[in-house]
């Protein structure tokens, strides 16, 4: 079978890599593989730190995905020689005041409702868990069993990975669908290439739309969301582990790598395909961070960069089958693509090679937007 997928980024990666062991001819199409969001993101693995109220088939799809990493990160380091920073030792959530404290015990008796085991802290806990963490705070959540995998080493490996098992490359942008008899047939390039497919994957992020040949409403709306992130050093160690804390309603996080560099994120900006970094949203980060970890300031300044994150609708990932035959879309991911990154590897292989789908994957069909598109 001729697969072709359009985007390369963790998703398509991913799922390449998959499809390929599964015996399908994979050709994956970007002109920038292994970038785009997939180098800007911090690579928190938080089902149960991002839970959100009605988004109990999202918390099932990340509990799913985190608890395959595990084992997916050892196959991909075994496969290609490549340490992805995948690391297991939990996230610490703080409050700055008692109304942060209060939106917390509300998540932690939400959580505990659906049997998913977390740890409240005092803010005298907090700080032993993290002894850098400002006097003021006052208190928190444990959850041990999430962490975190390092996004700039988990996409090379990814794309190692697709080499090893004979996926090709074009780095080339998608600029349109081909169709025969009204069904997806193969991908046109900007240069007047088409490759011939007998399915097509669209998993290009917030371009996910932008290709002549799509029928109306056959691929839902997926909008960028602007993120920043500043990257910071240290040579003695700062944080433990992943931090994250509510401060005056809005969220900071601090995700620390081995080789001491911390990234802390991320603005959530809705200004379409601008990718500018601005003043502002770093100093909100900056400002945030410290409220919680006053010695953020001496740290050594590294780098910033912004991307943007791919929304649906709903901000809830997209795959499956479309209205169109034989053309597949694996994008939507929004805040949590590279915590998705195995689950949706599975899903959309399997979709691809006709084989068992997860069963997790029922609430994330193209066609549940199919009202919305025609209304």
């Amino acid at each position: 079978m001729r697969i072709v997928i359009i985007g390369a980024g963790v998703i398509g990666l991913a799922t390449a890599w998959r499809t390929a062991a599964g015996g399908a001819a994979v050709t994956l199409v970007d002109p920038a593989p292994a970038s785009g969001a997939s180098s800007v993101a911090a690579g928190m693995l938080t089902p149960v730190s991002e839970l959100t109220y009605g988004e109990e088939p999202l918390l099932r799809l990340g509990l799913a995905s985190r608890d395959r990493y595990g084992a997916f990160a050892a196959e991909l380091e075994e496969l290609t020689g490549l340490d992805t920073g995948y690391r297991t030792d939990g996230i610490i959530e703080v409050a700055f005041d008692s109304d942060d404290l209060k939106h917390l015990d509300d998540l932690r008796r939400f959580q505990e409702s659906l049997g998913i085991p977390v740890e409240a802290l005092t803010g005298r806990e907090c700080r032993k868990q993290e002894p850098m963490l400002a006097p003021g705070v006052r208190g928190g959540l444990l959850a041990p069993a999430d962490g975190s995998i390092d996004p700039r080493r988990l996409a090379p490996a990814l794309l190692a990975a697709c080499e090893r098992l004979g996926v090709r490359l074009v780095r080339r942008r998608a600029a349109r669908i081909v169709a025969e008899h009204d069904a997806a047939a193969g991908v046109g390039l900007d240069d007047g290439t088409v490759l011939p497919a007998d399915r097509v994957l669209i998993a290009a992020g917030p371009w996910s739309g932008d290709l002549e040949g799509l029928p109306p409403g056959t691929v839902p709306p997926v909008r960028p969301v602007k993120g920043q992130v500043i990257r910071l050093r240290t040579r003695t160690p700062f944080i433990r582990r992943s931090t994250r804390g509510l401060v005056r309603g809005s969220s900071v996080y601090l995700v620390p790598r081995a080789d001491g560099e911390i990234v802390l994120g991320a603005t959530q900006e809705e200004l379409g395909f601008d990718t500018r970094v601005t003043a502002g949203g770093l100093w909100e980060l900056l400002r945030d961070a410290r409220e919680l970890l006053p010695g953020i300031t001496e740290l050594e300044f590294a780098e910033v960069t912004a991307g943007l994150r791919p929304g649906s609708p709903d901000n809830a990932p997209v795959m499956g089958p479309t209205a169109m035959p034989g053309l597949f879309a694996g994008t939507g991911h929004f805040r949590n693509g590279i915590l998705l990154t195995p689950v949706s590897a599975d899903i959309l292989s399997a979709m691809l090679l006709d084989g068992p789908v997860p069963e997790v994957a029922g609430a994330f069909a193209p066609g549940r937007f199919a009202t919305e598109v025609r209304a």
